[in-house]
């Protein structure tokens, strides 16, 4: 008969007993590895035209979209409660999206207002432009399409002037999320050339063909009108190696920072782009995981705040520098009282 194990035998393990440090909530305090503050957090908005006009999205229970002067005022709501910069996406209506996108690179489209208007009110806060076609094409694509064909030169002579419309409104971070090759250097190039040196460049590096977005194109008015999928320029989500090489390439033409998205389904492609760049890598948790946390929450299968705050620290354990989330607000104030 074996004999029975007792607390003696811990000799064995020379004392060891690693829940001594997890005992108590001051000692868990002292030893936590990974940090979250409202520094690390990017607060995504949704604009659409109208004054003090807010919509719902059916897909993102609690998420509006709103129009600029609300979008005023939740920037300084951002501010004040510590969140550094903010993601703006433009509702374009209808009669302004087309198939060549032009009103992407119109100086007073919906976006260009937002960022004026956000940047005049509240100048200490950060303004991330998206720079994509989709939420000015009638078609959903994120490029300019001809016989079903993505176009990838021709998108970013598109995104250049789009880029350089945003920046004289007021964005301090051009954000490509479109995935054309060869759109950092063009931007980048087409940025300094017009003065513009110290915008920085946050290029969608590794943005995958996701069914998470799902609620996101909802929310930008894209979704019911896309033709086609997004598989031959957003990356197949079976690959990882392939996003090193994107985000090398970025890197290589300019980008001074870089995306990972969707973000938690993800978080192997963040831990590798850290442990191989020297460079700030961010996530983006999207529309689809937000809405899985919401619903899940509202069924009674999971404690919402509690789950929320492990999705993020998940962000920040596997290295990301910070967090894209529409909890943004909410977890920033949580975490400054």
């Amino acid at each position: 008969m074996a004999e029975q194990w007792n607390k003696h035998d811990m000799e064995f393990l020379g004392g060891r007993r690693l829940r001594r440090t997890r005992r108590t909530a001051w000692s868990r305090a002292m030893v936590r590895e990974t940090m979250l503050t409202p520094s690390d957090l990017i607060w995504p908005l949704f604009v659409i035209e109208g004054h003090n006009e807010k919509t719902a999205i059916r897909t993102m229970p609690g998420v509006e979209r709103l129009s600029v002067d609300l979008c005023v005022a939740a920037a300084r709501a951002a501010r004040d409660a510590g969140i550094p910069a903010l993601a703006l996406f433009p509702n374009t209506p209808e009669h302004l999206r087309s198939e060549n996108a032009a009103e992407a690179y119109n100086p007073d489209n919906l976006m260009c207002r937002a960022l004026s208007a956000i940047k005049d009110a509240v100048p200490e806060i950060g303004l991330i432009a998206d720079v994509a076609l989709d939420e000015y094409s009638s078609d959903g694509q994120d490029g300019l399409v001809r016989d079903g064909d993505v176009l990838n030169d021709e998108t970013i002579e598109v995104m250049i002037r789009s880029t350089l419309v945003q920046t004289a409104a007021g964005a301090d971070i051009i954000a490509p999320s479109d995935m054309m090759d060869g759109r950092v250097a063009a931007i980048r190039m087409a940025l300094d050339g017009e003065g513009h040196e110290q915008t920085q460049i946050m290029a969608y590096a590794a943005k995958y063909a996701s069914f998470f977005y799902g609620p996101f194109r909802e929310a930008v008015g894209s979704g019911a009108r896309l033709k086609g999928d997004k598989k031959t320029y957003q990356m197949d989500y079976a690959n990882s190696d392939e996003a090193l090489r994107e985000i090398a390439q970025d890197i290589e033409e300019g980008a001074d920072s870089v995306m990972v998205k969707p973000g938690m389904p993800y978080l192997d492609i963040v831990r590798r782009a850290k442990d191989a760049f020297n460079i700030p890598i961010y996530a983006y948790q999207v529309s689809g995981e937000y809405a899985m946390i919401e619903m899940a929450a509202a069924a009674g299968a999971i404690d919402r705040k509690g789950a929320i705050l492990e999705s993020l620290y998940a962000f920040k354990r596997a290295g990301a520098n910070g967090v894209l989330t529409y909890f943004a607000l909410e977890v920033a104030r949580d975490l400054g009282r």
